[in-house]
């Protein structure tokens, strides 16, 4: 970390992208309209990672991917489509993910690497060093590889687990009510679905990666 750069606050973090928007999503449709209620959720992400982006001078991955979450599911909802969309667009996320992740196991920076090997925390220089020291670069760079691999199983386990969540969260709202009524019941659905398919994401993740690190 460069001195006098600031350091992300990872509970503020999930407090503005996660917590608040769906708090809104929940009870926002009481006091205003819940077309309202949603281009607020929007906003808290979208605004803290620009913030945040001028603060550190980085960009804020979990903003940007509370943004995309909350813009995607809204943009259906605009539509008025079925739960199954929903679910297949609540898979598509982390199956992206887990496509990029293991397709970083072919690179010269593979997905273990980045989290893993962060310099702020370890030495990397010494252990690079080392590494050749002992000719072991090889062995190191395998690892790393099969580590990326493990990493993206996780991603494809939480794809077929949010499929199954959103499935049974979306159910077909009575046509036959308000429009003001099944918009409050969809950001219902949505602010459920929204702090609980982080959770079916960061779970089996984090899982893997306590798997991975006992072994790394």
């Amino acid at each position: 970390m460069k001195a006098g750069e600031s350091k992300e606050n990872p509970l503020l973090n999930i407090v503005i992208n996660i917590l608040l928007p769906v708090i809104i999503l929940n009870k926002g449709s009481h006091y205003v309209d819940a077309r309202w209620t949603l281009f607020a959720a929007l906003c808290l992400p979208l605004g803290y990672g620009i913030h945040d982006y001028y603060r550190r001078g980085h960009k804020n991955y979990v903003s940007l991917l509370g943004l995309v979450n909350i813009l995607l599911t809204g943009g259906l909802a605009m539509m008025s489509l079925k739960g199954i969309w929903f679910a297949f667009k609540e898979a598509s996320l982390p199956l992206l993910l887990g496509l990029l992740v293991l397709g970083s196991a072919w690179t010269k920076n593979p997905a273990a690497r980045l989290m893993f090997c962060n310099p702020q925390v370890l030495n990397m220089t010494e252990i690079e060093n080392r590494l050749a020291q002992f000719l072991r670069e090889a062995d190191f760079l395998a690892l790393l590889k099969r580590t990326t691999l493990w990493l993206s199983v996780s991603f494809f386990i939480s794809s077929i687990l949010n499929f199954v969540l959103a499935w049974s969260i979306f159910k077909d709202i009575d046509p036959a009510l308000e429009s003001s009524a099944r918009d409050q019941i969809l950001n219902e659905q949505i602010a459920q679905m929204t702090w609980m398919g982080f959770a079916v994401i960061a779970l089996p993740l984090m899982v893997f990666s306590a798997f991975l690190i006992y072994f790394f």
